[in-house]
Order: structure tokens, then C-alpha cells, then sequence
């Protein structure tokens, strides 16, 4: 069951949709006639950087998270779901992708990625529950890994975790995103709440 009031932080990497997905998540509330409050944080984000942002939706007047505040953690990059594990709240949920962009450092073999098992295990830890799912490869699958942002907005609405369902977003898509990409984002969304559904 979706709450009405909830305070989503996204966080990943430059190029990855992130400001994209807040856009439309934020879009699809206000559709709905929900109040929202959305802000963003990005520094350096064409060279990869973090790129954080946060929709609240239900009534917050301020679009800022401190640590302990978000309800929900969308992931859009593993390593930066770890970073941003502080922010998460007592009893909050984490949606990620397991799939890894590896940063200039560590594709140059000066820094070393952390083992995938070991982000899981610190988030599972966190987290009241956590989902990972492979957002790039499920993107490629819809058509192109551009479309990973979908798939991680297709998860929270099926998950229940923001007061909106799938075709709330896809209605938001149509409007929002350019014809040619809607009927590939579409299905990134279906394929992220396929992901998520109990077996």
C-alpha cells in the first residue's frame, strides 16, 4: 500500500537519467493532484560525479533531506545506494540497480570497486527491506541502457512505495519524453516492476 506522504532521495551518477527520473516522478504526482516538493544536487555530473536529488510528495514545504529522513533510497548506481545508505530512515526501503558504472579511478586500476556482496550486505543492514535489480541490462533489454531510470521508477510504483501506479507514470511518459523513446521507456518500467514481483 502506497503512503501518501513519502520522501524520496535518487542518487547516482551523471548520464544515468537521474534528474530525468525526478522530473517525471515528480510530474506524475502533481498529475495526480498531489502536493510535491522536488530539489536537486549535481556537481560535475558530465564527468560522472554524484548527481542527487528528492521528491517528496505529501505536504514537505522543503525539497531538502538530512541524514535519517528519506523514507525511500532509489539507487541508480550501487556504490552511490552506499554513500547515500546515511540518509535513509528508520524502517526506510532501498531500490537499486547491482549494476556498476565504474569511476575513472577504478577503470584506470588506481581505486578499487567494492565487492557487490558487500554494498548488498551494508544496505540489507540499513534498510527495513532492499531490492537490487539489474537496471542496465533490463534497460538494454527495453530497448536501451538509457532507459535504467525507467526500470527503477517501474519498481517503486510496483512496490508500493510512492502513492502512484505504473500507468499514473506512463501517463506522465507520454506527455513528458519525445514519441520515439516512449514505447522503449514504457517497457523498462513494465520490466522493473516484473523484477520486483514476488515469485
Amino acid at each position: 500500500m502506497a503512503k501518501d506522504k513519502v520522501r524520496i532521495l535518487l542518487t547516482g551518477v551523471g548520464g544515468q537519467g537521474t534528474l530525468t527520473a525526478t522530473k517525471i516522478l515528480a510530474e506524475a504526482a502533481l498529475d495526480k493532484g498531489l502536493h510535491v516538493t522536488a530539489g536537486e544536487i549535481h556537481g560535475m555530473a558530465q564527468r560522472g560525479g554524484v548527481v542527487e536529488s528528492a521528491v517528496l510528495i505529501g505536504g514537505y514545504l522543503s525539497p531538502k533531506l538530512g541524514y535519517g529522513e528519506a523514507d525511500v533510497l532509489l539507487g541508480f548506481e550501487p556504490l552511490e545506494t552506499l554513500r547515500a545508505l546515511p540518509y535513509l530512515a528508520s524502517g526506510g526501503v532501498v531500490v537499486s540497480s547491482s549494476e556498476p558504472i565504474l569511476p575513472i579511478g577504478v577503470s584506470l586500476g588506481r581505486e578499487r570497486y567494492p565487492e557487490l556482496a558487500d554494498i548488498e550486505t551494508k544496505t540489507r543492514q540499513c534498510a527495513a527491506s532492499a531490492h537490487f535489480l539489474p537496471c542496465l541490462s533490463l534497460g538494454r533489454q527495453a530497448g536501451t541502457t538509457q532507459s535504467a531510470n525507467m526500470v527503477l521508477l517501474g519498481a517503486l510504483c510496483a512496490l508500493g512505495l510512492a502513492p502512484l501506479s505504473l500507468e499514473d507514470l506512463k501517463t506522465t511518459m507520454a506527455r513528458r519524453l519525445k514519441a520515439r523513446f516512449l514505447e522503449i521507456n514504457n517497457k523498462a518500467v513494465e520490466l522493473g516492476a516484473a523484477a520486483v514481483k514476488p515469485a
